[in-house]
């Protein structure tokens, strides 16, 4: 756990924080995970939070943030949801931690040969999940006009959709959000979009700035 108190937490930045994202993805790729004393962070945790990051990721289970960028307990806020889809109760949540719990950094995180994607671009419908779904639908349609011949039911097809949706998500974040879009501006927090490719380990960030 790298924070203890607020005043811990208030000297990180945005920048700062996807470093430690950075650092800690490739300590995972390269098998050299710290090795995190977990009942000493539950034991320092118990009373208050400081996490310095929001991971806006898929339900997959080979894409749990805390494990592919090294965190131990206390170090960010996880949020999972099939596609890493934005919703109202996904910002909501996003508000509470960069607003009320001091994180500095948004990510939305997607992944290769993602189950929901490809669900999306099969054009599944099954109870919840069709409307879930229907979120990919901006995805497919800027996809299938850049690249008018490719199948896009077919697995370049998925993850190029893959790609692009977390791009989506990302504005979709600044777009609806008034609070968070204020904290952007005023360089309070940064907010990324990410892709881990589950064949690798490797987290790749899209964006070149915060």
């Amino acid at each position: 756990m790298k924070f203890h108190t607020a005043e811990d937490q208030s000297t990180v930045t945005p920048t700062k924080a996807l470093e430690f994202l950075k650092e800690g993805n490739q300590r995972f790729v390269e098998n050299l995970k710290t090795n995190h004393d977990l009942l000493e962070q539950v034991n320092k945790s118990r009373e208050s939070q400081f996490p310095f990051a929001i991971i806006l990721s898929c339900i997959d289970s080979r894409t749990s943030a805390e494990l592919i960028f090294d965190q131990g307990l206390g170090d960010v806020f996880s949020t999972r949801v099939a596609g890493n889809i934005i919703n109202d109760d996904v910002i909501g949540s996003m508000e509470f931690a960069c607003k009320l719990a001091g994180s500095k950094l948004i990510v939305v995180l997607g992944h290769s040969n993602c189950g929901a994607i490809k669900g999306a671009c099969h054009d599944v419908k099954l109870g919840h999940l069709t409307s879930l779904l229907n979120k990919v639908q901006p995805s497919i349609n800027e996809i299938k006009k850049l690249y008018p011949t490719l199948d896009i039911k077919s697995q370049e097809g998925i993850d190029k959709v893959a790609f692009n949706n977390v791009h989506i998500m990302k504005q979709e974040i600044i777009n609806r959000s008034v609070v968070l879009n204020e904290m952007l501006k005023n360089n309070e927090i940064g907010v990324v979009s990410a892709y881990y490719k589950v064949e690798t380990g490797e987290v790749i960030f899209i964006d070149t700035e915060i």
